[in-house]
């Protein structure tokens, strides 16, 4: 697989893994030795991502679900281990997005985007924390966003919830540091995802790109990077910390 095998025999789970950062993420797990179980809520993009995988002469599978729900996030974390035997490493990645005035802001958003970003999250974490502990250790990444770090116009339900997920990152790597859990975030600032067009449109995506220090977006192997680093043994000091990875749009 043209591989440096930094994390070989690695059984790592990765949710909202058919597209986008998820999609890069697993890939590039499965490069570096690692066996991948991606999930999401659309089967055929995942399936055609296993088949990527092991293209590549990776080990890959996929699982359907939702990490709102509690069962799917069960599932999830089981199908993981009937079918490669444990798990040592997990990208909670799964998020969704949201835009708009205050005055559009309504319960129902609020619980879909917290649903999702926050429980999610934390209740893929509350899985994952005991299968690991029984393999003596193990490594989680939550996908947060430079929206953890600073605020925006109109999108306060989001902000929130990316807030609230650097806030659970710190909390439960502190719970865990002594057991051998080590849990960080990455913090992504804007990527060339579908994601990203739909947040952005064409006016704000040119308006953010040309204030981005670097002068463009970057790529969803950029995070991916970023994971893997933080997953791997080179990171094995490093706990209950944020990595911002932005071409420097919030040190401005």
């Amino acid at each position: 697989m043209n591989n440096n095998n930094s994390l070989e025999g690695k059984v790592v789970l990765v949710t909202g893994g058919t597209s986008g950062i998820g999609k890069a993420t697993a890939i590039q797990f499965a490069r570096a030795g690692a066996k991948v179980v991606l999930s999401g809520r659309r089967e055929k993009e995942g399936k055609e991502i296993v088949r990527q995988i092991e293209k590549l002469g990776g080990e890959a599978a996929f699982v359907r679900g939702d990490i709102g729900k509690d069962d799917d996030v069960k599932k999830m974390v089981d199908f993981t281990i009937d079918k490669f035997g444990g798990l040592d490493i997990a990208f909670n990645n799964a998020g969704v997005e949201w835009k708009a005035p205050l005055d559009q802001a309504t319960e129902a958003e609020y619980r879909r985007v917290f649903d999702t970003n926050v429980w999610g999250v934390l209740n893929s974490m509350r899985h994952e924390i005991p299968v690991m502990l029984k393999n003596g250790g193990g490594a989680i990444v939550n996908n947060s966003s430079i929206a953890g770090h600073v605020g925006f116009p109109e999108v306060s339900i989001y902000i929130a919830s990316k807030h609230a997920v650097e806030g659970l990152t710190k909390s439960v790597a502190l719970e865990f540091a002594k057991q051998n859990i080590r849990i960080n975030s990455v913090a992504p600032g804007p990527i060339a995802t579908e994601m990203w067009d739909r947040f952005a449109g064409d006016a704000m995506r040119d308006q953010i790109t040309s204030i981005v220090p670097v002068g463009r977006v970057g790529a969803a192997e950029h995070i991916a990077a970023a994971v893997l680093y933080l997953a791997s043994d080179a990171a094995k000091f490093t706990t209950g910390t944020s990595l911002v990875v932005d071409g420097g749009f919030i040190a401005g």
